[in-house]
């Protein structure tokens, strides 16, 4: 398993996840250390006010590995499997041990320092079936993504102080955040910066649709493509980082 909660102050939860009048659950602040407490063999990272990340190497799926990787104050957990390895492997200069949370961090460090091409082109060439947490501590920003096949389970949700709680499991998701909670959407990557966007479909807008559970209560919100409303055209200058960050 694998969970991460982050402040507010670092990832702000896209507005529509939140249901409406909803306590929020349990709260978040409790979740890394109920964690740990369930599950031997867990390791819990504290990334001090901007929240912590936590993951068990038992009982994984061996199709759909957990991996975790800390370089130079970026964390990163992985959780499943990159076919076209060895091609980005070269297009990122990394040698031949390098595994798939490597290859996320150097290809979020590539975009961080260079902006050489958009973020979603970056998360679109990763072919296979993923999900992955990445926190970057010296900007205290963040970067999740979902294969466009949702072939890993992957969840989100807010609790009732607007910390984001991101999960495989959707009941510890359930547990932090009450009803505000949704799969995380197919084919999108959030960044705290620039919030929730598709990568198949990046020119598009990401708008909320409410969900109604089997009582007919709103329970947070799906995230679906506009296929009617585009962004507005605001590209960045390439080789520029400020301008980049601004838009990854």
């Amino acid at each position: 398993m694998m969970l991460a909660v982050f402040d507010r102050t670092v990832a702000t939860s896209p507005e529509g996840l939140r249901s409406p009048g909803e306590a929020g659950g349990a709260g978040s602040g409790s979740l890394p250390a109920e964690f740990a407490a369930a599950r031997d063999g867990s390791v819990v990272v504290g990334l001090g006010k901007a929240g912590a990340i936590a993951y068990t190497t038992e009982k994984q799926n061996p199709l759909l590995p957990r991996l975790f990787a800390v370089v130079d104050g970026i964390f990163c957990l992985f959780q499943g499997h990159i076919e076209n390895i060895a091609v980005l492997k070269q297009q990122y200069g990394l040698n031949k041990s390098a595994n798939e949370v490597i290859i996320v961090i150097e290809a979020y460090r590539t975009l961080r320092d260079r902006g050489p091409y958009p973020a979603a082109q970056v998360v679109r060439d990763l072919h296979g079936k993923f999900a992955f947490i990445l926190y970057d501590s010296s900007s205290s920003s963040t970067f999740i993504a979902a294969d466009a096949d949702g072939s890993v389970p992957f969840f989100w949700g807010a609790d009732s102080q607007g910390c984001l709680v991101l999960s495989d499991d959707v009941e510890t998701v359930k547990r932090g955040c009450g009803k505000s909670f949704a799969p995380f959407p197919k084919g999108c990557f959030f960044t705290s910066s620039g919030g929730l966007q598709s990568f198949e479909h990046p020119l598009n807008l990401v708008k909320p649709v409410p969900r109604v559970d089997s009582k007919g209560q709103v329970c947070g919100a799906t995230f679906k493509v506009d296929a009617q409303a585009k962004k507005e055209s605001t590209m960045p200058r390439v080789g520029s980082a400020a301008d980049w960050s601004s838009h990854y």
